[in-house]
């Protein structure tokens, strides 16, 4: 065993603990930051469509091990959830954001009260749901999204800049005190092919926006288009990721420490009930380092699992969770994909970046009115449609496998486009994780088990989002149109809940700042967190809560 002081351990080193870290550090305290994976670089990635989505080579280090197991009710036997391209997470410094599409989203005002702005619409909560509004607004975290965006410095065009309507950008966004930093990345035939058909729908298109350079900044290379982007790094470094903005920086300082290939396995408590460090396995062997906060920031499957995980006599059922709130409120996104045929057209959606697209957020949130369910979500048409990446998703009709098919794709992938929507997923009384008491990863120690199903509200929401795709596609002139099947995704790499944020320590784990209502010294980081999933990608929201609750940190932090 080991020991060593530090301020604060970060567990994870993804978009909010790599965040986390670096600023904590910038700002002058010692950190150590506990990371499960390794520190790829760019010049580490190769074009190798096998590696990462058929090995998932990136999530060797750790999630390809344990991955979760899935039921649909309470009393069912699970079962191993499949791994498929909603599932590639992936371990190292800068986390998921390394090789996901690095679309960056600010949640609408309207979900952040999402359940007071329901019953003002006169409309029902969903039975069983446990839809509740954040304990603070869009207002609140505004001033944090802008300065993600700064640092990071995301692509993409304003809607309302200072309450003023732009007449470009998203016209539902809620107000943002400046514009992104950086143009959006580049328009194409194919976007701007959807951009004219939903304009001809009445419809409000926009350039996705993306925490990916569309220009150079800081002597770092902009976008190559490669059509090697989602669930890939970037061998030109163009993705805007912790592991080369923030923690290099901060590693230079001398005042974060990073430690790759350390897996954590409890977080610990003293006597007063206080976390005090963590233990972790590093090579084969067992440490244990001394600390004054720690802050968890691994992914949502992994927060609840290592807090369950972490009992002892005080905490008997797992840290934080004296009130049983640790896993509950669990949500997901499911990726509902379109596809349109588009004969004699040479589209070439395969190249570029899936986050190169046009989105319309006129069916996200409360933007129209919804028949018979809460929510919505964007639908965005993006590029990069690799044969491997879709390779599941053709026409009814062509083989899966063999001549035909390999002839199918290569007449019609040129012609292809694709869409997709995230329907915004509610919270649900059965909706849960915990640890799964048959199931152990290669340690020995539980896996997570997923306890979720399909309800009608979001059944409802998956037809209407489809019913505008297809309009999407029809006006565009696609002569062919298909999609996904209507389906939950229980394991997924957008996940929410579990650590639900809340002032109520009854019904929440984490108080609006993300510390742990029971242990002090403890803070919880992710989209755990989030009270409600919203219908865009996550990762910009939890990043803006990174820097609100860093600054949390620094404003209270007392040395002792």
């Amino acid at each position: 065993m080991s020991a060593r002081q530090a301020d604060v351990v970060v567990i994870g080193l993804g978009a909010a603990g790599g965040l986390c870290a670096s600023q904590l550090a910038l700002a002058g305290l010692h950190v150590v930051g506990l990371e499960a994976g390794d520190w790829h670089h760019a010049g580490e990635f190769a074009m190798d469509d096998i590696a990462q989505l058929g090995r998932n080579s990136l999530g060797a280090a750790k999630v390809n091990g344990e991955v979760p197991t899935f039921r649909q009710a309470p009393g069912q036997e699970a079962e191993r959830a499949l791994l498929n391209v909603g599932n590639l997470m992936m371990n190292g410094v800068g986390g998921s954001k390394t090789h996901s599409t690095n679309i960056s989203w600010r949640l609408s005002p309207w979900n952040f009260r999402a359940r007071s702005e329901t019953i003002e619409r006169h409309q029902a909560i969903p039975e069983r749901s446990t839809l509740v509004d954040w304990p603070f607004g869009y207002h609140d975290l505004e001033p944090y999204y802008t300065r993600v965006e700064r640092w990071y410095g995301v692509s993409g065009v304003a809607g309302n800049v200072g309450g003023v309507p732009t007449g470009e950008g998203n016209p539902f966004e809620g107000k943002r005190s400046e514009a992104y930093p950086s143009p959006p990345l580049r328009r194409s035939g194919w976007t701007e092919l959807m951009k004219d058909a939903a304009t001809s729908l009445g419809w409000s298109p926009f350039p996705t926006p993306a925490s990916i350079r569309s220009v150079e900044r800081g002597g770092k290379k902009a976008c190559q288009y490669c059509g090697f982007c989602t669930w890939n790094g970037c061998w030109a470094d163009a993705k805007a990721v912790p592991s080369s903005i923030g923690i290099p920086e901060a590693v230079e300082t001398g005042r974060l420490d990073v430690r790759t290939g350390a897996r954590a396995v409890s977080i610990d408590v003293d006597r007063h009930g206080a976390a005090s460090g963590v233990t972790y396995v590093r090579n084969g062997q067992t440490h244990r380092i001394d600390a004054r906060l720690v802050i968890l920031a691994t992914f949502t499957y992994e927060n609840v699992r290592l807090l369950l995980l972490s009992e002892s006599a005080r905490f008997p059922h797992g840290l934080s969770n004296g009130s049983g709130q640790v896993g509950k409120h669990f949500m997901t996104h499911t990726f509902l994909m379109g596809f349109g045929r588009f004969p004699g057209k040479q589209l070439n959606a395969w190249s570029g970046s899936n986050a190169q697209g046009t989105a319309v957020a006129d069916f996200d949130a409360a933007n129209a009115d919804h028949p018979g369910f809460v929510g919505g979500g964007v639908i965005m048409a993006g590029h990069e449609i690799r044969p491997m990446l879709h390779h599941r998703f053709a026409p009814p009709g062509v083989p899966r496998w063999g001549r035909e098919r390999k002839r199918w794709l290569a007449e019609n992938l040129g012609s292809l486009g694709w869409t997709y929507t995230l329907p915004d997923e509610l919270p649900y009384e059965d909706h849960y994780l915990d640890l799964d008491p048959h199931v152990t990863d290669e340690h020995g120690l539980p896996v997570v088990r997923v306890t979720q199903s399909l309800r009608p509200n979001e059944i409802r929401q998956y037809e209407f989002l489809l019913a505008r795709t297809r309009e999407w596609f029809e006006a565009a002139g696609a002569a062919q149109f298909w999609h996904s099947p209507i389906a939950h995704s229980p394991v997924t790499t957008h996940a929410y809940g579990g650590t639900r944020m809340g002032e109520d320590p009854a019904t929440s784990v984490v108080d609006p700042y993300g510390f742990s209502h029971e242990v002090p010294g403890l803070v919880i980081a992710g989209a755990s967190t989030f009270p409600t999933s919203g219908g865009v990608n996550p990762t910009e929201t939890v990043e803006a809560l990174t820097w609100r609750t860093a600054d949390r940190i620094l404003e209270t932090w007392s040395g002792v």
